[in-house]
């Protein structure tokens, strides 16, 4: 099994090693051949999406899926929300059965959250964790603009990065944790395992 995971390029250095990791100790000797593919900034859009996932499905070197990992939070209108995202993309890139649309909502960083006690420490600061389900964190304040807020007012002296922090703050810590709170995190697992034919999160 080849597949293909498409992604922002900063989520990819942040985010890569703490899936892999956990996808091996489930998959183990199914693991499959997982290639990320780096954009800067953000996912294509429209015609130019539609072509990078119909070509890496075909040709002798062609992978048996593709998933997009979106932010629904992308600086842009572009998304209401994550069906809005999920379903936009199914139709920039057509009746595919092979693609897989992701989204992380608002924005990465939502996964992050369950893990406000390690923030707090890289932080440097008590600050209490926002309120609610990571995912619902809102627009007004995302969850990148919550952690970039309370490592700015904290003792560590730096702003947040999520290329150097976001791989600080998953380090060693079970993503199941984040799973079990971020529906959207839990889908885009459970496609993997799905394509794997394994057993399902539930």
């Amino acid at each position: 099994m080849k597949i293909a995971i498409l992604v922002e390029g900063a989520t990819e250095t942040a985010f890569k090693p703490i899936l892999l990791d956990f996808l091996k100790l489930r998959l183990q000797q199914q693991m499959p051949k997982l290639k990320f593919i780096s954009h800067d900034g953000r996912i294509p859009k429209g015609d130019k999406l539609q072509r990078i996932v119909d070509n890496l499905l075909i040709g002798k070197d062609a992978f048996n899926a593709v998933i997009a990992l979106t932010d629904v939070y992308t600086g842009t209108n572009d998304f209401k929300d994550a069906a809005d995202a999920k379903a936009k993309m199914r139709e920039w890139v057509g009746n595919n059965p092979n693609f897989y649309p992701h989204v992380a909502q608002h924005d990465f960083e939502a996964w992050l959250l369950p893990y406000w006690s390690i923030i707090q420490k890289l932080a440097k600061s008590n600050k209490s964790a926002p309120g609610g389900l990571p995912e619902q964190v809102n627009h007004d304040k995302s969850p990148s603009y919550r952690i970039k807020e309370i490592f700015e007012i904290g003792k560590c002296q730096n702003s947040y990065s999520k290329v150097r922090d976001a791989g600080r703050i998953l380090k060693n810590q079970d993503l199941m944790v984040s799973v079990n709170q971020c529906p959207e995190l839990k889908a885009f697992i459970n496609t993997v395992l799905s394509l794997c034919e394994v057993d399902l999160i539930p």
